[in-house]
């Protein structure tokens, strides 16, 4: 096993999103609380920079992707069943962040496992990578888990979500899982807040990440990223096929998530294979079965 991935792994102490923010064994049914504690500290500054149209600074993209976080979690609920599932998947995405050319953002990359049998994932500008228990169970390694959670942290590093505040439609016709959000998003802030651009921009993010998804060009970008990612971490890049294909394969009798919001697994699949010879690594999966086998028996 490369001497990198070994670091990473070993030489770092799971972080909990807890100890992240000085506290810690925060119970699960508090998390909502948790990613939405500090927002209306940064309402002022975040309304300041969207109506002068200035580029968002790293503090206010942070908050921003804490809002978006705090929507989506409002529809899912946090699974807190296998706490040593969670601390596994965020020493995975330190390992993939160490090994990238932006290892260090605004309070830093959180993982959270959603308790659902959905298939899907979510990423904000703020860090926060949220993967649902489907997801997870269709993964059959760890490296198939890298794929997954490098693909998302791809979005953040190309800062999909803030090309969507700056292409931002402000269209009527907006869902009503956009509309609570930008409720919740404005809670405790001014009387004007949710005719302002940031809320706008929340609802926007919200029904792309849940509703609509990015454009597929976007997708395909953040596979060629992941694919980078995985190999300069030490993974086999082609986790990433090995998943698209078991998305493929329960397609059918998963509707909705990944097959609502990510382009066709066919489609993706043939983008990624058409780059891969460009990540040769040394096949290192064996080192890495017995701990993917011992974690997902617990």
């Amino acid at each position: 096993m490369p001497w990198y991935v070994i670091f990473c792994f070993m030489a770092l102490v799971p972080l909990t999103r807890g100890a992240a923010h000085g506290k810690q064994d925060r119970p699960p049914d508090q998390d909502l609380q948790f990613l939405q504690e500090d927002l209306d500290s940064g309402f002022a500054q975040m309304d300041r920079a969207f109506n002068e149209e200035e580029e968002l600074s790293p503090e206010e993209t942070y908050y921003l992707g804490r809002a978006v976080a705090a929507n989506i979690m409002e529809h899912y609920t946090p699974y807190g069943e296998n706490p040593t599932l969670t601390a596994y998947l965020n020493l995975i995405c330190r390992a993939l962040v160490l090994n990238s050319p932006n290892p260090i953002i605004f309070n830093g990359y959180h993982v959270l496992i959603l308790d659902s049998q959905e298939i899907n994932a979510f990423a904000t500008s703020g860090g926060h990578i949220l993967v649902t228990l489907g997801l997870l169970n269709a993964a059959d390694s760890e490296d198939a888990l890298a794929a997954v959670i490098a693909h998302e942290i791809a979005h953040i590093h190309l800062r999909h979500g803030v090309e969507l505040i700056q292409n931002m439609r402000l269209t009527q016709d907006l869902s009503a899982f956009g509309d609570r959000a930008a409720g919740i998003a404005s809670r405790g802030a001014s009387t004007e807040v949710p005719g302002n651009r940031f809320a706008a921009a929340v609802r926007e993010m919200v029904n792309a990440l849940v509703v609509h998804g990015y454009a597929q060009a976007q997708e395909f970008e953040a596979d060629a990223q992941a694919l980078a990612l995985l190999a300069a971490t030490g993974y086999e890049p082609s986790g990433l096929i090995e998943v698209l294909q078991v998305l493929e394969t329960t397609q059918r009798s998963h509707p909705g998530g990944f097959n609502q919001t990510h382009p066709a697994p066919a489609l993706r699949i043939a983008q990624v294979e058409g780059i891969l010879g460009k990540y040769p690594v040394p096949d290192t999966r064996s080192f890495r079965l017995f701990r993917y086998s011992t974690i997902r028996s617990e």
